[in-house]
């Protein structure tokens, strides 16, 4: 096992990790920008070391910053968290060339599903359901038009290095079709320095629904079944439930299998996320995979009992896992609580908290860096908190937020606890039957 793991990441993912640490008696080391110095993980952890100013090309993202701060306080590991360096193959292969252990999938690993269009190459040798469309990399709009008029309209087109939403464009018809290519190349050019596209069949009415897997280093994957996270604006994620109200013991077990065929077809280590598009025949087809932890991961970890983070950490340790697939127990839901304003298009909210009170009781649990008199800073994700709730049923289950996201005060900024309460009494919602499309016609209007 390592003696001391430093934490290339911030906030409420650096706080996750020390704990884990500090369960397994392993040392830690915080690494933070100066616009960071007063976070909880800069506190909890057994040493800390400022890397850099707050911009994160100069702190977070740099990799020569973060080696010399491992080198410095000698430690064997670095976890990533999520976001950030976390699925930079660079990275990876730099910790190992300095032999300090990655937390995570080796830079090969990482290039082959980092990629989107390599990524889908792989699952559909692997046997896993892909979307149609292209095979790689379009290289010229005439190829992209000739291909959607193939596989018939609704298509979408997108970034090969994308993530968030950018650089994808959805096109009806042959006559929008030139203007989307000029605009996701320019998006995705400017935010990934990397403008290329590919192109796919546009699933309608879809969920989002990922599968959560582990491997180690014998060969062994196993699922953790899925997250729902099909509430999301803007392709950002705001609630994630497990297990999915559309789910059967069926479609999990073909979408689980489909998972471990796709990470075994990589030889994975480690965490890391399946993500699939379920349409209304309940068919599903592989999306991305993430090489990393995820913000939802502790919906998981409530209805299996696996401590996720702690398993990241023993399997790259080199220690065999010791479960099987799992199904989910019980029920469990998670609202991400941004410092942002959702009636005013979620303009971010930094400042100061003035009064904090988290929710407490049976089922409730809040992962978070923050306490009254913290700053937000206006330099990084908005995320003050996540609030996850663990139930018998979902409907108990939606009661139980409710109650909790009442129970949440934060003070001295705006928050999305207000869209969260309106989102737990609304009918759809509370249905079970929606799809991500689901907040384009929500009413934000009285959050104002």
């Amino acid at each position: 096992m390592f003696n001391k793991i430093l934490i290339a990441n911030r906030g409420e993912i650096a706080m996750r990790v020390i704990r884990a640490c500090k369960e397994l008696k392993i040392k830690t080391v915080a690494v933070y920008s100066t616009a960071d110095k007063d976070s909880l993980h800069v506190k909890f952890a057994d040493e800390a070391v400022c890397i850099g100013p707050p911009q994160s090309s100069q702190s977070y993202l740099s990799i020569p910053n973060i080696i010399a701060a491992a080198e410095i306080t000698n430690a064997d590991a670095i976890h990533p968290g999520y976001g950030f360096l976390s699925e930079n193959a660079e990275f990876s292969r730099i910790c190992a060339e300095y032999g300090i252990k990655f937390i995570g999938p080796t830079a090969e690993m990482i290039n082959s599903m980092g990629d989107k269009s390599t990524a889908k190459a792989f699952m559909k040798k692997a046997g896993v359901p892909v979307v149609p469309g292209s095979d790689g990399l379009l290289k010229s709009i005439e190829e992209g038009k000739k291909l959607a008029t193939k596989i018939k309209y609704p298509v979408i087109l997108k970034a090969t290095a994308g993530g968030g939403g950018r650089g994808m464009r959805i096109v009806n018809n042959e006559s929008e079709f030139e203007k989307a290519w000029k605009d996701a190349k320019q998006e995705s050019g400017a935010a990934f320095g990397n403008d290329e596209l590919y192109l796919e069949k546009f699933v309608e009415e879809p969920r989002h629904i990922e599968i959560q897997v582990m491997g180690d280093k014998f060969g062994k994957v196993v699922h953790l079944s899925e997250r729902d996270c099909s509430v999301q604006r803007r392709h950002q994620k705001l609630v994630e439930e497990s297990p999915s109200p559309v789910m059967t013991d069926r479609l999990r077990r073909r979408m689980g299998d489909a998972a471990i065929a796709g990470a075994k077809s990589i030889k994975y280590e480690g965490a890391g996320t399946i993500e699939f598009l379920v349409d209304k025949h309940g068919e599903f087809y592989f999306m991305e995979m993430n090489t990393r932890i995820q913000v939802e991961h502790p919906i998981t970890e409530e209805v299996t009992g696996i401590d996720l983070i702690k398993e990241q950490i023993k399997v790259a340790a080199g220690l065999p896992l010791t479960f099987g697939n799992m199904i989910p127990q019980g029920y469990s839901m998670e609202v991400r609580i941004n410092a942002e304003d959702a009636g005013n298009g979620f303009r971010p909210s930094p400042g100061k908290i003035t009064n904090l009170h988290f929710p407490g009781g049976n089922g409730v649990r809040v992962d978070t860096h923050t306490y009254s008199g913290y700053t937000i800073p206006p330099n990084y994700d908005s995320m003050v908190a996540k609030l996850i709730i663990k139930a018998p049923t979902r409907e108990e289950g939606i009661a139980r937020m409710k109650r909790a996201l009442q129970e949440f005060v934060i003070e001295g900024v705006k928050t999305t606890i207000p869209f969260h309460l309106k989102l737990m009494d609304d009918p759809t919602f509370k249905s079970g039957k929606f799809t991500t499309k689901f907040l384009e016609t929500f009413d934000f209007s009285d959050l104002k």
